[in-house]
């Protein structure tokens, strides 16, 4: 499974990576999807997504199409766009994604990556406007912003903790390991011997 955190990622070019990643059979998980870029500036973009939310169907609007405000459904709708969803083949390619605001256990506990070639800090010239899929949704009435901030500054309380903890462990480790140096000298020089 690949777990990638989509902090500071611009949002067609992950898509992009993860399209191509589930079409070949592999699970992808996307977390932190709030934290996701698009470039040009916030006005710009929530023009755009105010044209996408006034298109529906006339004589029954419940009939779609269904605009989700999430910033993890905005960013699945753009993969959806880059797979043959309406194939099995794509339909089941899509079963292969999962994406999230913030990062919910197990994933709190995995490694995470990023992709360079989606990064924004190395895709946009500086100076660029860009603008946050959280603020775009919030605007659009997505309403967990203040919930996903207050979870995600436990969890990175958590993993600071954990953090301070590996180190002194390591820390602890190291040294164990330089008094014993002198005991194990002569049982290194003999596995030298055979070859060790």
């Amino acid at each position: 499974v690949y777990v990638i955190d989509g902090k500071g990622h611009l949002l067609g070019r992950l898509a992009t990576v993860v399209a191509k990643l589930v079409l070949s059979g592999q699970k992808v998980v996307v977390v932190r999807c709030e934290d996701m870029n698009v470039s040009g500036s916030f006005f710009r973009n929530k023009i755009k997504l105010h044209n996408y939310l006034n298109k529906r169907c006339l004589s029954n609007p419940k009939r779609g199409p269904f605009h989700f405000r999430a910033p993890s459904r905005i960013f699945y709708r753009a993969l959806r766009g880059m797979i043959p969803h309406k194939t099995p083949r794509g339909e089941a390619a899509l079963g292969r994604v999962k994406v999230f605001e913030g990062v919910p256990p197990p994933y709190d506990k995995m490694k995470r990556m990023v992709i360079p070639r989606a990064l924004r800090v190395i895709n946009l010239k500086p100076g660029r406007k860009f603008s946050t899929l959280s603020n775009l949704s919030s605007e659009v009435g997505w309403k967990y912003q203040d919930v996903v901030a207050d979870l995600e500054k436990k969890r990175k309380v958590r993993a600071q903790a954990f953090y301070e903890r590996k180190k002194a462990i390591a820390n602890i480790r190291a040294k164990a390991v330089a008094a014993k140096e002198a005991e194990l000298a002569p049982i290194k020089e003999q596995l030298v011997q055979y070859g060790h």
